[in-house]
């Protein structure tokens, strides 16, 4: 079939479309919401690329998606609610990852506590604080070090 600007109408291989949103954004049908989901379904749904999935699951122990032969990975709703908060911790609130690992280490992304948010204007850095005194240290000894070598050569 097509329309009066000859486009074809319906849905995919020429099945008709009856213009309802039973029907996702790749022609699938849409799932219960107690259904488990392919990583392919997730990443579309989350916006989210399946290998930032699959990365978060080496760092985040909680995320455990069922696998079945092949390694095909089925996501539980459980499952998919979490990535949700990761990603909103993450992407949104400015947490890090080792911040998001402390939350869920300390239960602070339980369901029946609030998402934690941080104030505005004050993403947490701490790995960023705990490497810039790092590198002051070693700039200190760095710069002892040369002292010691200056003086070294001006008794030579």
């Amino acid at each position: 079939m097509s329309d009066e600007t000859g486009a074809p109408t319906g849905g995919p291989m020429g099945t008709p479309d009856n213009g309802t949103e039973a029907e996702g954004l790749r022609g699938r049908p849409r799932k219960a919401p107690t259904a488990f989901r392919t990583i392919s379904e997730v990443a579309d749904d989350l916006q989210i690329p399946q290998h930032v999935l699959r990365f978060w699951e080496t760092k985040f122990p909680q995320l455990k998606p069922l696998k079945r032969g092949g390694g095909r990975r089925y996501y539980r709703p459980e499952d998919i609610a979490l990535l949700k908060r990761i990603s909103d911790l993450l992407y949104t609130q400015g947490y890090t990852i080792k911040g998001v690992q402390r939350l869920l280490r300390e239960g602070g992304l339980d369901e029946s506590n609030p998402m934690p948010e941080l104030p505005l204007g004050e993403p947490e850095h701490e790995d960023e604080d705990a490497a810039a005194v790092a590198l002051r240290e070693a700039l200190e000894t760095l710069e002892g070090l040369a002292l010691e070598l200056r003086a070294l050569t001006r008794r030579n």
